[in-house]
């Protein structure tokens, strides 16, 4: 049987996406090549502004599949903004290549939306996004986003939904149910589960170097410090928690001197420094619970939650974390309305008072629930999608498959 080809369009190396790229390569009869726009990442180092710094992930995100940087020629390059990727080549080093089919993650990108312009009728055009409704819009900017969704997802055969709220944001955007198809938005949950008994010797000896008694609850967050995050409510919800219990917040970005100066008078709040990828399961594993407190705009997954779950953790998210709906349930976490200081507040008090054999249990269902949103269970699905739906005519009417709410 013919392996169909199939062209992968993506911004950049992402640590979420490298192990699903590098699963479909292995995934038979299919033969992905991605094809990255943004050309200046290819030295393996970005500036974040929202972290503050220059990010140079220490886990392999070119390794296992085959790939290609296409040339941006764009003044300001970057993925912030609609005219960052600007690759006049993309087209034509796709079709030189001969692909039988598309995948374009995001449109928001003057060559990414030009590459689904170009395709649509030719090869079957699959898109994949995460964006969401949870966001509170004007009536009137609303309107014009919905109708601007609906020129352009006219454009894709088939809308690869991330979770629950991936699907109502393509449907509102006038994709037809039968065009939307479910993979789940997925982590490495092997890496962040695996050697459970070393990590933890390490991490209880990291909680000693902090002052953090072992029968303490700690909760966690790990993220950029910017607004759309929310940690200064979650450190201000947790001054209200009386007791023993200790707050850990891992990373950088515009909000940490005001952390900083928190935590300087505040003993049981402990603000520590950016973790790169291989030192995240010990970060995790230091919080018995972990929280995002996001209050947006654009959180539309929060994948730091599938890692956390990952590592045996359960979790609080706001209403405003998209993957919150998917992910969170009475025995895997709790969740709060975005911005309300009391019920946050209400959550920490309730965790911090449960027993640790409770804690544990809710750990252990969120590392189960987790698996469902693993790489091998994303691979999998995208895979039996892409080869099924490529196989007929564009726009054929297949029912969607299932997505748990």
């Amino acid at each position: 049987m013919h392996s169909l080809k199939l062209a992968i369009v993506s911004t950049h190396p992402i640590q979420y996406y490298a192990p699903v790229f590098r699963g479909l390569a292995s995934v038979a009869h299919l033969s992905p090549r991605v094809f990255y726009t943004w050309s200046q990442s290819a030295a393996g180092s970005l500036n974040d502004p929202d972290f503050g710094q220059t990010l140079r992930w220490d886990v392999p995100l070119l390794d296992g599949y085959e790939h290609e940087f296409v040339d941006n020629i764009a003044a300001r390059p970057g993925s912030d903004h609609f005219f960052g990727i600007r690759t006049p080549t993309l087209v034509r080093r796709i079709e030189t290549w001969g692909a039988d089919a598309v995948l374009v993650y995001a449109w928001n990108f003057a060559s990414h939306l030009s590459a689904l312009r170009h395709f649509a009728g030719r090869i079957p055009v699959f898109f994949r996004g995460d964006s969401t409704l949870l966001d509170p819009a004007r009536p009137v900017r609303r309107l014009l986003r919905r109708g601007l969704l609906t020129t352009i997802y006219r454009h894709v055969d088939v809308a690869i939904a991330v979770g629950a709220n991936s699907r109502d944001y393509f449907e509102w955007g006038g994709v037809a149910p039968r065009n939307i198809e479910y993979a789940p938005h997925s982590v490495d949950t092997q890496r962040f589960a695996a050697d459970e008994a070393g990590r933890s010797q390490r991490v209880a000896r990291w909680r000693a170097e902090l002052g953090i008694a072992p029968e303490a609850c700690v909760f966690a967050f790990a993220g950029k410090f910017i607004p759309k995050k929310d940690p200064l409510l979650l450190v201000d919800a947790f001054l209200s928690v009386p007791g023993a219990s200790h707050l850990v917040l891992f990373g950088s970005g515009v909000l940490e001197p005001q952390l900083r100066s928190l935590a300087a008078r505040h003993p049981r709040v402990h603000v520590l420094p950016f973790q790169n990828q291989a030192a995240m399961p010990l970060a995790y594993r230091l919080g018995d619970v972990f929280v995002l407190p996001s209050r947006g705009p654009g959180e539309t997954w929060g994948l730091a939650l599938n890692e956390a779950m990952a590592c045996g953790r359960p979790v609080i998210a706001s209403s405003r974390v998209g993957g919150a709906r998917d992910l969170v349930s009475l025995d895997t976490g709790w969740t709060f309305a975005a911005g309300d200081h009391a019920a946050l507040a209400n959550l920490l008090r309730e965790c911090a008072a449960l027993p640790r054999t409770e804690l544990r249990a809710r750990g252990a269902a969120a590392a189960a629930h987790g698996e469902r949103f693993s790489t091998a269970a994303c691979v999998a699905r995208m895979g039996e999608i892409i080869l099924r739906r490529a196989g007929t005519a564009p726009r054929a009417a297949t029912p969607a498959v299932g997505i748990h709410e």
